[in-house]
C-alpha cells in the first residue's frame, strides 16, 4: 500500500471471527517474518482495523492514524524524511484460536509535500543572470570535477585551492577565464590588424572586460494551460475574444453547446458541439426505449466576448404524427407506454461579426409509444443581423464543405433553381425515390432503378431514361460562390451539357427483341472549383465551370432458364464529381516593366519592343515574302545612311 487507507474483503459468514492487526518485524539474522499468533489486537502501533460486516462478504479497512507533513523546525508528530512509513503488517482472521484467513500489508508511505500557502499566478520574471546569478556557485561549469580558479566548487580539494587560492573569480562571470577583446593592445595577434591600432587601442586589466559571460538573458515565464483542457473564460475578464468560423460554440459552464448531428458514418451523435457560421439540418431514427432528452433549454451560451445570452424557446404540439412516426409495431399488451418528447427542434442564431446576438429556439413536442420508430430532425441555422431575409451573407462568401450547391434556371421567372441526386428508398425504384441536393466538396453516387418491359421500344426507353437523369437537374446555371445573387448574372456559371448520343440515325430500333443499345443509363456531373482567397484564415472556394454528360450502357432482357416474366430492371445512377483546380496567380511584372513604364506596351501607344514585329510570323497584315523583303530593304537603307553620314567616307570622295 501507497496510502494511509486501505480495504480488503473477507468472503464468507463472519460471525464469530476475530479480527486483528499485528506489526511483524524481520529477524535480523534469518531476515524472515516472525510467526503470528491470534492473539492481537484492532490496534497495533499507528494503525487501526474496522470491520463492516455484511450477509456474505465483511469490509476491512486499515488505516493509518499517523500525521503525514514533513517536520518544520522545533516540530513534533511529524515526518523527519520523504519516506515517511516502511512497515509490515499481518491481518489475521481467527475463529476459537484456529486462523481462518492470512494477509499480508507492506506499507511504504511517503510524506505529503502538498504546499498549503498562497499560490500566485502572475507571471515569473527571470532576472538576468549577468547581473544576479541563479546558483550560489555558478562558476562550478564542470560535473565531478574541480574548476581551476572556481574557489566555491565543492569539487576543490582544499590543496587543489592552494594552487590559485589568490586568484579566485571574483564578482559576476559565465566562462572559466575572461577572454581578451579585440580593443585591448596587447590582441597584437589579430589578423589585418590596421597601422593607426596601437594610437586607438586601450589599455585596462582583464577584470574590466566588456565580456558578461555565455549567460541566457532574462525573461518572462508565462503560466501555461495545458493543450488538452478547454481554457477557463470568465465575464469579468473578457478574456473570450469571438468565434471564428468553425469555432466551437461554449456554454457557460465552460463546455460544448451540443445538438444531435450525422456523423461520417450516417449514424447520429447526441453530443456533438456546434460549430459557428455552419448550417445542418440532420434526422435522427430514435424509439421510446432509446429516446434521450439533450441539453435543457435554460443553458446560457457565451456570446463570444465573455457575456451569456439565454436562448428565447417557443414549445409547439405537433398535430401530423405520419410526419415524423415511419413505423408502429403491433403489440400484444392490453396497455400502450407513451411519454410526451421532443419530435424536432429549429435554432435560429443571430450573429454579428464574431459574435452571437440572439438565439432562437423553436421545440416541437408529440407523444411517443412503445413499438413506435420516431423521425427527430434538428436544424441549426445562423442569421446575420444586418440581414432582412433568410438569404444572409455569410462572412466568408466562398462554398464551404457539405453546403448545398446553389442553382438557378435562368430562363424561367422563377429563378430558383436545383442540382439534385436520388435517394432511393424502399425496394430502391425510381418512382418511390426522392431527392436530395449535391453538397459542395462530397463525391457521391446515387441510383435507382428503373422497370423496363421486354417489348420496350427503344427510342422510348432513351427518351424516358434521359427524362428521369434531366429531372435532377433544374438549373441552367451554377453559383459560383455561396453568396451568388439571383439579379447578378456574373455571380453564375453556365452549366456545360453534352447530350447523349443520338442513336436513332445509326441504328435502326426494333430489330432486335429485349436489346437496347445506347441507353444514356449514367449522368455524371463534374464540378471544378477552386481556392480565391482567405476569409479569416479559411480558404474561399469558388466554383469556376460545370460539366454534365452521359455515359451510355447496352440494357438486355435478362431472365433464367425459363423467362416467365416479362419485366426487368434497367439500374440508372447520377454521380457527382469535385475537382480542384489549383489557383493561377498573375504573372508577376518584371523590374524593366516596373520601372521602365515608357516601354509598356498595354499602356503606350508608342511600342519599342514591338518594332521588328512585322518580320516575325504572328503579323498577318501582308504574305510573310513581302514582309521579310522589305524588312530587309528597310535594314539596308539604314546601314547605307549610316555608312555615308561617317567622317571617313566623306574623305573617299
Amino acid at each position: 500500500m501507497s496510502g494511509p487507507r486501505v480495504n480488503s474483503f473477507f468472503l464468507g459468514n463472519s460471525s464469530g471471527v476475530n479480527f486483528s492487526i499485528i506489526l511483524s518485524p524481520i529477524d535480523e539474522e534469518t531476515g524472515k517474518l516472525q510467526l503470528a499468533n491470534c492473539s492481537g489486537s484492532k490496534r497495533a502501533g499507528d494503525w487501526n482495523l474496522s470491520v463492516t460486516p455484511g450477509m456474505n462478504a465483511s469490509k476491512v479497512t486499515i488505516s493509518l492514524t499517523r500525521n503525514l507533513e514533513l517536520c518544520l523546525p522545533n516540530a513534533t508528530d511529524c515526518c523527519t524524511t520523504a519516506l515517511c512509513v516502511v512497515e509490515t503488517l499481518q491481518v489475521l482472521a481467527c475463529r476459537d484460536s484456529v486462523m481462518l484467513a492470512h494477509l499480508l500489508i507492506q506499507a511504504e508511505i511517503y510524506a505529503n509535500s502538498s504546499f498549503t500557502g498562497n499560490v500566485s499566478e502572475n507571471a515569473t520574471i527571470i532576472p538576468n543572470q549577468v547581473f544576479q546569478p541563479l546558483g550560489s556557485c555558478p562558476c562550478d561549469l564542470t560535473a565531478g570535477a574541480c574548476d581551476v580558479r572556481c574557489c566555491c566548487d565543492p569539487e576543490c580539494t582544499p590543496d587543489l585551492k592552494q594552487l590559485f587560492n589568490e586568484s579566485c573569480f571574483t564578482g559576476v562571470f559565465g566562462g572559466d577565464v575572461n577572454p581578451a577583446f579585440d580593443q585591448l593592445c596587447s590582441s597584437q595577434s589579430m589578423e589585418y590588424t590596421p597601422d593607426w591600432f596601437p594610437l586607438l587601442c586601450v589599455q585596462s586589466s582583464l577584470n574590466n572586460t566588456p565580456f558578461l559571460g555565455y549567460f541566457y538573458h532574462g525573461s518572462v515565464s508565462t503560466p501555461r494551460v495545458p493543450p488538452f483542457k478547454i481554457p477557463l473564460q470568465t465575464s469579468p475578464g473578457k478574456l473570450f475574444t469571438g468565434y471564428r468560423q468553425g469555432d466551437p460554440i461554449m456554454t457557460e459552464e465552460n463546455e460544448y453547446f451540443t445538438i444531435p448531428q450525422q456523423s461520417m458514418a450516417g449514424q447520429c451523435v447526441g453530443n456533438a458541439p456546434v460549430a459557428y457560421l455552419q448550417n445542418f439540418d440532420v434526422k435522427c431514427l430514435t424509439n421510446l426505449a432509446s429516446y434521450k432528452e439533450g441539453l435543457p433549454h435554460n443553458v446560457r451560451i457565451n456570446s463570444g466576448t465573455g457575456d451569456f445570452i439565454q436562448q428565447n424557446v417557443i414549445y409547439r404540439t405537433i398535430t401530423e404524427l405520419s410526419k415524423f412516426i415511419t413505423e408502429s409495431e403491433s403489440l400484444h399488451t392490453a396497455e400502450v407506454v407513451c411519454q410526451n418528447v421532443t419530435f424536432a427542434e429549429h435554432y435560429t442564431f443571430i450573429w454579428k461579426d464574431k459574435n452571437i446576438e440572439r438565439i432562437n429556439v423553436t421545440v416541437f413536442l408529440g407523444s411517443l409509444c412503445d413499438g413506435e420508430t420516431l423521425t427527430q430532425r434538428f436544424t441549426v441555422n445562423f442569421l446575420s443581423l444586418k440581414s432582412t431575409n433568410a438569404a444572409e451573407l455569410f462572412g466568408n462568401p466562398g462554398y464551404q464543405v457539405g453546403k448545398p450547391v446553389k442553382a438557378a434556371n435562368m430562363n424561367a421567372s422563377d429563378t430558383f433553381g436545383s442540382l439534385n441526386i436520388w435517394q432511393p428508398a424502399g425496394r430502391g425504384l425510381c418512382t418511390s425515390a426522392t431527392y436530395t441536393p449535391v453538397l459542395f466538396g462530397l463525391d457521391s453516387l446515387s441510383g435507382c432503378i428503373l422497370e423496363v418491359d421486354v417489348n420496350e421500344d427503344c427510342s422510348l426507353l432513351r427518351g424516358n431514361v434521359t427524362e428521369k437523369l434531366n429531372s435532377l437537374v433544374q438549373a441552367t446555371h451554377v453559383g459560383k460562390r455561396d453568396n451568388s445573387s439571383y439579379s447578378d448574372l456574373n455571380d453564375w456559371v453556365e452549366i456545360i451539357r453534352l447530350d447523349p448520343f443520338n442513336s436513332e440515325m445509326n441504328v435502326s430500333s426494333g430489330n432486335l427483341k429485349g436489346i437496347c443499345p445506347d441507353i444514356p443509363a449514367n449522368l455524371n456531373i463534374r464540378i471544378i472549383f477552386a481556392d480565391v482567397g482567405a476569409v479569416q484564415g479559411i480558404p474561399q472556394q469558388e466554383i469556376l465551370a460545370v460539366q454534365i454528360s452521359y455515359s451510355t450502357v447496352i440494357w438486355q432482357f435478362q431472365c433464367g432458364l425459363i423467362c416467365e416474366n416479362s419485366i426487368s430492371f434497367l439500374p440508372i445512377t447520377a454521380s457527382v464529381q469535385f475537382i480542384k483546380v489549383p489557383a493561377q496567380p498573375p504573372i508577376p511584372m518584371t523590374r524593366f516593366q516596373i520601372n521602365y513604364t515608357e516601354f509598356d506596351c498595354n499602356r503606350n501607344d508608342v511600342c519599342w519592343p514591338q518594332l521588328f514585329y512585322p518580320l516575325t510570323r504572328f503579323y498577318t497584315g501582308e504574305p510573310y515574302s513581302q514582309s521579310l523583303a522589305k524588312g530587309l530593304s528597310l535594314a539596308f537603307l539604314v546601314l547605307l545612311a549610316a555608312i555615308m553620314s561617317n567622317p571617313w567616307f566623306s574623305e573617299l570622295w
